[in-house]
């Protein structure tokens, strides 16, 4: 039976008629071109539109725009992702240097600018992929979210506890997402599907060769890194940006779980993180992690072999080197869990005067995607809770909307005034500090890849940094992974895992022969045992006397 024919011999599941499905459309294409929900072909799903190969995204990004707002409404009331979390407060202290630089040199942030400066903070941790009551031993990437109090308003650095991601393009994320969730059908997490996705996007094999490593289960929330993952910009008082990159490095040191490690503890205690966070700090056993940077001039670089701007690479330490800026410390829990924790909201394009976006793609896309999630998820006037409300006085034009309950305005002001400009005593424009930072672009509007991808060389590099167990433990969980799949991805993953290094495709290709010779010892085991019951049986009917 053809596809076709297939899916007109299917009967619909709500009840309704299903065949405009087989239908081809004007071009003559099949029933499973990819559309938009207005039923328009997509011939670039992969970029979003740009100016230039590397400058910004723009607004009349509609394709991207309707994919990521139907994409941020798909779990109600849960977060689509990083659904599992726990959190605390706590400050953090600047050091107000950049390594042995003033940080003035670079950022005219004013919480960094003053040694011993504290701010206040809470930090939410989370599962990413699974539920809010998932174990805390899944394996799966961890979320490291900061908000910062500052006095010019509130900063969140969003990011995850490895330095890498499974993409470069924001276009790309709702796939990613579906790929790695439960199965729409089944409502189970499959590898197979994992695997046709990432067998299918080589850029992933970096994020893949830490994420089914001892890293891709962190032992606990405190011995766990933290990575902006994103590139960002700082800028200082005469408009002059540099790229920059975040990293929180735990004091505590870093602890990561092998697989039959977290199975031993999922069996005993499936909140063992939280516990462990919560515990600690409750004990006086405060966790704390330096915040470092990498700095880099902004431009294509052609010296790297990578653009810097692709988050699934790491930039070499070697060559921009991490600079300590200051100190976080958690220091209290919360008291309410949903209040502080759950209603707790971040977005990547909370940033403060200082501190600037770049054209990383996935930035960009994750900025507009993240605000406008936690407006459909927690409402409207999300900002008026306190766990995220500025500790500073807010005062604007905007206005009621769902659950409003108080009117964000300054002393003095004239209550009857909710525009501006006004000459009757309504909110003015904040005086400028420092020049504006003004990147310059001429370039057509475009759909394209980054050109330096090299999406093979840093997984290498990864997997023959892993120590030796670390290793094994890749190989073992990547072979029982892909163990079930089909053998067609199979083959496409041991040869994306023999381009970043031999070794490491052979080992997988050894694993997974060995699997199916086991599997079909299995299968011949359960067939004589079957055999010999079935002779059994005859014989007993022999011997049966009529």
């Amino acid at each position: 039976m053809n596809q076709e024919e297939n899916v007109q011999g299917q009967q619909p599941t709500n009840g309704a008629s299903n065949g405009h499905h087989a239908e081809r459309n004007g071009n003559g294409q099949g029933s499973n071109t990819l559309t938009t929900r207005q039923g328009h072909p997509i011939t670039d799903n992969q970029n979003v539109r740009t100016v230039g190969r590397r400058g910004p995204t723009t607004l009349e990004n509609y394709q991207f725009l309707e994919k990521i707002t139907h994409f941020d409404r798909e779990r109600i009331p849960e977060r689509v992702v990083h659904g599992r979390g726990a959190g605390a407060h706590g400050y953090f202290e600047a050091y107000g240097t950049v390594g042995d630089q003033p940080i003035a040199k670079y950022t005219r942030a004013k919480l960094f600018q003053q040694k011993g400066k504290q701010t206040p903070v809470f930090v939410r941790f989370s599962s990413v992929i699974h539920g809010g009551h998932s174990p805390e031993t899944l394996r799966d990437p961890r979320g490291f979210a900061t908000k910062f109090y500052t006095e010019d308003g509130n900063w969140d650095l969003v990011g995850n506890n490895l330095k890498v991601f499974f993409i470069r393009d924001a276009m790309k994320f709702p796939d990613l997402v579906h790929a790695f969730k439960p199965d729409p059908v089944t409502n189970r997490q499959d590898a197979e599907r994992i695997f046709d996705f990432i067998s299918n996007t080589p850029e992933a094999m970096h994020m893949i060769t830490f994420l089914f490593s001892p890293w891709g289960i962190p032992a606990n929330y405190r011995q766990m890194q933290g990575s902006g993952v994103n590139t960002y910009k700082w800028v200082n008082e005469d408009g002059h940006g540099v790229l920059v990159k975040y990293h929180w490095e735990p004091l505590q040191g870093i602890k990561n779980l092998t697989q039959p490690e977290a199975e031993k503890i999922q069996a005993k205690n499936f909140n063992h993180a939280t516990q462990d966070l919560f515990d600690a700090i409750k004990s006086g056993n405060y966790p704390a992690w330096e915040l470092c940077v990498q700095i880099m001039e902004d431009g294509e670089h052609p010296e790297l072999d990578f653009d810097p701007l692709d988050d699934t690479k790491i930039w070499p330490m070697d060559q921009f080197p991490f600079l300590p800026v200051g100190k976080m410390v958690l220091n209290k829990n919360p008291e309410n869990y949903f209040a502080e924790v759950e209603q707790a909201a971040f977005g990547t394009g909370v940033l403060v005067d200082g501190l600037d976006f770049s054209d990383d793609k996935m930035l960009q896309g994750r900025t507009f995607s993240y605000s406008d999630t936690q407006r459909y998820r927690i409402g409207t006037n999300y900002l008026q809770l306190p766990i995220n409300a500025p500790k500073k006085q807010v005062a604007t034009n905007q206005r009621d909307g769902q659950m409003t309950f108080r009117v964000d305005h300054a002393e003095g002001q004239n209550p009857h005034v909710n525009y501006e400009p006004s000459s009757m005593n309504g909110l003015k424009e904040a005086p400028k500090r420092g020049k504006d930072h003004t990147p310059h672009y001429d370039a057509n509007l475009v759909r394209q890849k980054i050109e330096k991808t090299n999406d093979f060389q840093q997984a290498g590099e990864r997997y023959r940094q892993h120590e030796p167990w670390e290793r094994d433990d890749l190989i073992s969980n990547l072979v029982s992974a892909l163990a079930p799949a089909q053998k067609h991805i199979q083959d496409k993953m041991i040869e994306l895992f023999t381009k970043c290094d031999p070794e490491y495709g052979q080992r997988v290709a050894d694993g997974l022969r060995e699997a199916a010779q086991h599997q079909s010892a299995a299968t011949n085991n359960e067939l004589k045992d079957e055999k010999a019951v079935e002779k059994a049986e005859e014989l007993s009917q022999e011997a049966r006397p009529y």
